[in-house]
């Protein structure tokens, strides 16, 4: 098992590492039928979930730089990020459910593309995760199936430098403008790699967990790129700690059997205001 997902409702889906390859190259030979290559930019504005580290991976496969932003922010947040990587296409999905609640996310993509300075972004792929009835503009945005699922299960990977950029990542911008920066492949692969190995002491029978968002450099490294590169079975967690009550993240642990929990140190005070009656 490769990951296993927990759904805000608690629904629990597993794949395996031969079924997450398949999908990665399907959403890779979707990408490369848009026409993109190596060296573009994608835009990716999803909720944690399968088809999110699939498709940060799909790009890699391609050559292609991801910019991952993180679901819960604003439009203009996002207009930002699309105009200054001059992505070619978004990968999104027409809602997030966190806490019980069904947020917007197709909706604030064509807010953020509205703005204006986005001219560089040819197509939307949108992951169907609610079902929402949402808006499509014809010959711009698809759904994600539709292009993906009919494609072939093998995709050779595009051969890179060392030095060549991997994913670029923006800082929330509180202090002014975002600054992005820019990660290459194999140094950042490889320290991805050897610290999740090194610091969290991996081995062969743990099941990992990381509760970060992707949308985050902590997530792209203990979830996407790190146990992932070194075959560990990790949990992919889509709500918030405290939904349906704060003891999720414990019972999460007991049902999924994890042996390494690495979490913030704001998951961890949001949970001790609920310690009298669950363990913090």
């Amino acid at each position: 098992t490769a990951l296993i997902f927990e759904a805000d409702g608690g629904e629990v889906t597993k794949i395996s590492y031969k079924d997450l390859l398949a999908k990665t190259c399907q959403i890779a030979n979707g990408l490369k039928s848009l026409g993109l290559v190596k060296g573009d930019r994608v835009i990716i504005y999803i909720s944690m979930s399968i088809e999110g580290v699939a498709a940060m991976q799909a790009c890699a496969r391609l050559g292609v730089t991801h910019s991952v932003v993180f679901g819960g922010f604003s439009a203009q947040s996002l207009r930002d990020r699309i105009e200054d990587t001059g992505a070619k296409a978004v990968i999104t999905a027409d809602q997030q459910v966190r806490g019980g609640k069904q947020l917007p996310l197709k909706a604030i993509v064509d807010e953020a593309l509205g703005l204006g300075g986005c001219d560089s972004i040819k197509n939307v792929l949108v992951v169907k995760r609610t079902g929402a009835d949402i808006a499509m503009t014809a010959g711009r945005d698809l759904w994600m199936a539709d292009v993906v699922d009919s494609q072939p299960t093998s995709c050779e990977p595009e051969w890179v430098s060392a030095e060549h950029p991997l994913f670029l990542l923006y800082t929330s911008g509180s202090t002014g403008k975002p600054k992005g920066v820019q990660h290459s492949t194999g140094g950042y692969l490889l320290h991805a790699a050897l610290t999740t190995k090194w610091t969290f002491d991996l081995k062969a029978d743990d099941v990992f967990w990381c509760t970060a968002d992707i949308g985050w450099v902590t997530g792209h490294t203990y979830i996407t790129y790190g146990p992932l590169a070194c075959g560990a079975t990790e949990i992919v967690f889509e709500g918030v700690p405290t939904y349906p009550d704060a003891g999720r993240f414990w019972k999460m642990i007991q049902d999924h059997k994890a042996t390494i929990f690495y979490t913030a140190p704001t998951a961890i005070r949001s949970l001790i205001k609920s310690s009298d009656t669950n363990p913090a």
